[in-house]
């Protein structure tokens, strides 16, 4: 098994597809380019990924499985972290957590728009001013399923709705007006470039 997988890159369809639900925990499952992995096993590998990529979460269509699943991480200092820039240390990582299949539900409309927000799908690129809700409960399975129920505000609650954005095929950049796009149309169009190559090496090995 690998020690980390890929990271999909902006301009990737799997990214823009809508997940779909695990119908049972226990059947293992096929990252492409991986071979058939227990459905834990997948999750651990995921949260040492976003661990080498100084992530927060994680969704699995980011590795190229288009499930409904995400991997996330409390830190101690989590409303100082910023995905992808300062690295998180697995020494101040207060909770991991796995989510299958999540349903979230807003509890707190208000909204938020401090935070600077970015995506390890879309390196380097990080923007203040996505709204997001306050607060957030999210309902869902657990790798030895088992139903679930968990409710953040805030920071985490900012984590869960990037992750769960994930799983519907939406991206922050498409929460903040698009001249923000265009700001970084160069930088996007060498991340689909990227991408298109990692899909061609990908068929190659078929």
């Amino acid at each position: 098994m690998p020690s980390i997988y890929p990271i999909r890159l902006y301009g990737d369809p799997v990214l823009r597809a809508k997940a779909r639900p695990v119908t049972d925990v226990t059947a293992p499952v096929t990252v492409p380019g991986f071979a058939p992995a227990p459905l834990s096993e997948v999750a651990r590998i995921m949260l040492e990924t976003m661990y080498d990529a100084r992530g927060v979460g994680l969704a699995a269509p980011q590795v190229g499985l288009p499930l409904r699943m995400f991997v996330a991480a409390e830190y101690e200092d989590d409303e100082e972290e910023n995905e992808g820039q300062e690295r998180p240390l697995k020494s101040r990582v207060l909770r991991e957590l796995v989510m299958i299949n999540p349903v979230l539900e807003v509890i707190n409309r208000r909204k938020d728009n401090s935070y600077q927000e970015g995506c390890l799908s879309i390196p380097g690129i990080y923007e203040e001013g996505v709204p997001r809700d306050r607060a957030v409960r999210v309902r869902y399975t657990d790798l030895d399923g088992r139903e679930r129920v968990e409710e953040a505000e805030d920071y985490l609650a900012r984590v869960f709705q990037h992750e769960n954005d994930h799983l519907d095929g939406k991206l922050f950049l498409d929460r903040l007006p698009p001249r923000v796009m265009d700001e970084y149309r160069a930088d996007l169009a060498r991340m689909q470039r990227e991408a298109r190559a990692y899909l061609k090496r990908l068929e190659g090995m078929k």
